[in-house]
Parts: structure tokens; sequence; C-alpha cells
């Protein structure tokens, strides 16, 4: 899907789960949260501060809460997808216009406008240096402009292409996940960006 700059666009362009991101768009916009675009997806923020966003991915669909990990959770619906990196953001996956609970969404929302105006947050760690592993460094050299599509990508897309190879326990498993990733860095796109759309 190509960035947009207004909701209207990104549901228009959305092929997964458009029916259902529309009805969660329709209790969030039902909330007092404002609708922006952040990171080419939809963002309701709350005086300036992210709250929840909409995703729709080829096997789900589903709400980010911002601060998810300090919610209270009572109907065990979150989940860290990103165990180890993701300190704050919580996901609430579905996959069937049945599992949409307005009732719950709105309370998630209150929570979570509550902890926002009592000051509570979990900060994101920043500035730590960015260790891209050697393999992928070689590979970017070694490939006609990799290196310099891979410097234009956001910090946070750098990162987690580092990480994805960092993450690899065998060589051959890294070698698979550079030539993976190669067009997609070319492209100028996130690891994750094919599955939004």
């Amino acid at each position: 899907m190509k960035r947009v700059a207004f909701a209207d666009a990104y549901f228009a362009e959305s092929r997964n789960w458009r029916d259902e991101q529309l009805r969660l768009r329709s209790i969030l916009l039902a909330t007092s949260l404002s609708e922006e675009i952040k990171w080419g997806a939809p963002c309701y923020t709350h005086n300036g501060k992210n709250v929840v966003g909409i995703g729709g991915f080829k096997s789900y669909f589903g709400l980010w809460f911002h601060q998810g990990a300090l919610l209270s959770d009572d109907s065990k619906v979150l989940i860290n997808a990103q165990e180890g990196k993701a300190r704050a953001l919580r996901q609430w996956r579905m996959t069937s216009v049945k599992e949409i609970k307005p009732t719950i969404i709105k309370r998630y929302v209150k929570e979570a406008i509550s902890l926002i105006e009592s000051g509570q947050e979990i900060k994101a760690k920043r500035n730590a240096p960015l260790e891209v592993p050697t393999e992928l460094q070689k590979t970017l050299r070694r490939t006609k402009g990799a290196t310099a599509a891979f410097r234009e990508l956001r910090p946070g897309l750098q990162r987690e292409y580092a990480d994805y190879i960092a993450s690899a326990k065998r060589a051959d498993t890294k070698r698979n996940r550079i030539e993976k990733i190669l067009p997609m860095i070319s492209a100028g796109i996130g690891l994750n960006g094919k599955y939004r759309r």
C-alpha cells in the first residue's frame, strides 16, 4: 500500500479486512480521540499523544495500544507481538468481525486516556546505537545502491532489518533472510510493510 495522508485514503486502499477495520474506526471515532495518519496507518490520539492504531494484515486485523502494557487488560486480549523489543505497545489481534467488542474497546480507550491524563507512560529507549550485523553490512556494500537505500530508511526500519538478521541463529538462515530483504530495502519499505495493505 502506498503512503497516504488521510485515513479515508488508507481505508479506500486497504485490501485486507477493510470492513472490519472500518468497524473499528467507527468505534474509535465515537470516542473523544482524534484521527491521524502515522507510519502510513490510522492512529488515534488524545492531546497529541498516541493512544491506539488500526491495522489489517494477511491473517488478522486489530488494534495497537501504544501504552498497552499499562492497561489492566481485564479481558485478556492484549499481546506483546515483539517480546524483548516492544516495551509499551500491545496488540489486540482479531480474525473475525465477531471478535470486535465495542464495549470492551471503549473501556480500554477510556483507561488509556486516563493514563495519558495522569502522565503515566512507558518511554521508549532512545539513542541506542544501531548495530548492523556484519553479514548484512557486507551484502549491502556488494549490492549496487543497497547501502544508500538502507541509509535512506527511517532509523526504526533500519533497526527492524538489523534485528531480523541478528536474530537468526544459523548462517544459512541469515543468508536467506538477507536475500529476502534486499529487494524490500531497495524499495524503501519496512520489513513488515508488504503485509500492511
